[in-house]
């Protein structure tokens, strides 16, 4: 694990020294804000390109997926993003909405994560809400209920989490019991078409804001979680699914053109170490 961190902490310092933002305009004009520095620029192969999403499927899409196997591989993605500061993408955005006054200690903030998997996401924002001060009912959604047994069983001191088995996509999902729905890893699985369903869905019924944290397209992201999951000896399933979660993963572009296709008028992405895209669109956005 030492070893794990000091090799993240030496590549942000090294390749990483700031983010982008783009912003949406109500005429659907991109434009490019500036955060600090640009992310270095590289020379990249045009074969290692991932110029396109891939549509293959993870092992993770069998609903039917449960045992000792998917166990492991859930603890390995809740390591994953402890130390890619995967979870920071939704605390980071959670604090933007705290200082903009759409997240106060007035009311009971409603949460959906969907696709909740093992539940890491919703222990990260319990604590973050409970150090703020604001209480929130978080809800985690998830097809396999492998995943809910297992994460109700994870989280079980946490009062303020509870879970439903739904599908996104169908007219039982009512995004308008929420305020404010996140998806973590949970975009890259689905097709544009889908995605386009699934944000217009969102954009019109969740009451605040939805918060996407998913991973950046870059062959630099897939050569090196491709490498870690090996030298880990990470499970048949992380060795398979973490490098072809990239290959599924985005580019600005691809959210920007998804979001407009959706009709979402004003929304933002924002790159975030390692390899992380942070999406926000609503009505609070």
């Amino acid at each position: 694990m030492v070893l794990f961190s000091k090799i993240i902490l030496k590549s942000q310092v090294l390749l990483f020294d700031a983010s982008k933002i783009y912003q949406i305009t109500q005429n659907h004009q991109i434009n490019l804000k500036q955060k600090n520095n640009f992310i270095k620029q590289m020379p990249i192969p045009e074969k290692y390109k991932l110029t396109e999403r891939s549509y293959q499927a993870e092992l993770m899409d069998n609903l039917s997926l449960k045992g000792d196997d998917l166990r492991q591989n859930l603890d390995e993605l809740a390591f994953i993003n402890y130390w890619l500061g995967g979870n920071l993408v939704i605390t980071k955005a959670l604090q933007k909405l705290k200082k903009r006054g759409v997240l106060t200690s007035n009311k009971v903030i409603r949460i959906a994560d969907l696709g909740s998997g093992g539940g890491d996401n919703l222990q990260v924002m319990a604590k973050w809400f409970r150090r703020q001060g604001i209480a929130a009912k978080l809800t985690g959604i998830d097809a396999n209920d492998f995943m809910i047994e297992y994460a109700q069983k994870k989280t079980d001191s946490y009062e303020e989490i509870n879970y439903q088995k739904r599908d996104v996509f169908s007219d039982d999902f009512k995004a308008s019991e929420f305020d404010i729905v996140t998806m973590s890893l949970f975009c890259h699985h689905f097709t544009d078409t889908q995605l386009v369903r699934l944000f217009q869905k969102l954009y019109q019924e969740t009451n605040k804001v939805v918060i996407i944290n998913d991973l950046h397209r870059h062959p630099l992201a897939y050569q090196s979680i491709k490498f870690l999951t090996k030298a880990l000896n990470g499970s048949h399933l992380v060795q398979n699914d973490a490098p072809l979660s990239v290959q599924r993963a985005f580019h600005y572009n691809d959210f920007a053109n998804l979001l407009c296709l959706a009709g979402v008028s004003d929304f933002q992405i924002e790159w975030i170490w390692a390899f992380r895209f942070q999406v926000m669109f609503g009505k609070e956005i």
